[in-house]
């Protein structure tokens, strides 16, 4: 836009910078005699300043893990979700219903990050004692130890797969 011979850029007023959780890494850890995990230090790390600590954890749909997704990316999903189902249709129902089945809100404590899981999820996930969480950008996998090592691609199989779906 020009005014008085000088030219002027209208710009959007930005009302909310949204900062996304970003988990990268993995992380080794344990159950205690309770049933309880510490939440790692480095994962803390990527959950943005101005979000608390509290996630939702559901069983993995593709593989024996559990996904732990911030509050917000949680709400950002199952909105998305939401948006493509008509809940007056009987099969939109039954799945939603299915769908948020084995959910749980956790939320480490302050102190030192310790959290429980439901036996139910841990059970799902195959969760007896040692585990990595793995860091997936946007959200992380909780796996038990030895499904973890087994769930991985080596090498031979991975380098084709890059190539088909990224070359």
């Amino acid at each position: 836009m020009e005014k008085n011979g000088k030219c002027f850029l209208i710009l959007p007023k930005v009302t909310q910078l949204i900062i996304m959780a970003k988990f990268i890494g993995e992380y080794k850890g344990k159950l205690d005699d309770k049933g309880r995990l510490v939440f790692p230090a480095g994962l803390k790390a990527g959950v943005p300043e101005n979000e608390p600590l509290k996630f939702v954890v559901k069983p993995g749909l593709f593989a024996p893990c559990l996904e732990i997704y911030t509050y917000a990316e949680w709400e950002k999903e199952s909105e998305a979700l939401k948006a493509k189902l008509n809940f007056y249709r009987k099969e939109d129902s039954l799945f939603w219903r299915t769908y948020m089945r084995n959910r749980v809100v956790i939320e480490p404590d302050a102190k030192i990050g310790r959290f429980s899981l439901p036996k139910e999820l841990l059970d799902k996930a195959g969760i007896v004692k040692d585990v990595i969480f793995s860091g997936s950008d946007y959200k992380i996998e909780l796996w038990a130890i030895d499904r973890y090592e087994e769930a991985i691609l080596p090498d031979e199989e991975y380098v084709p797969l890059a190539e088909k779906l990224l070359g």
